[in-house]
């Protein structure tokens, strides 16, 4: 059951990224997934070959990546003080 609810909340973020609420996930009898979608004609078509589990998701994050998280002052001070301390 967790092995889908992480795929299926993969699918869930691209729905949410692309505004595009046709993407859908198959989960098949040997434990991997594929993506499909709808096209304009409303016919289901395949947009990833069956995968395993972590290839899935990476394939899903890859279609459309997640927006670049806001970083305050503070964070960028910090990551450059850790870049300087590794130097």
């Amino acid at each position: 059951m967790a092995r889908s609810t992480k795929a299926s909340h993969a699918v869930q973020r691209l729905k949410e990224r692309s505004q595009d609420a046709t993407y859908s996930m198959v989960n098949m009898a040997d434990g991997r997934f594929f993506l499909t979608r709808k096209d304009a004609d409303g016919k289901t078509v395949t947009a990833s070959e069956a995968l395993e589990m972590d290839a899935f998701v990476a394939c899903v994050n890859a279609i459309m990546k997640a927006p670049a998280k806001k970083a305050s002052k503070l964070d960028l001070a910090f990551e450059e003080k850790i870049r300087q301390a590794k130097s």
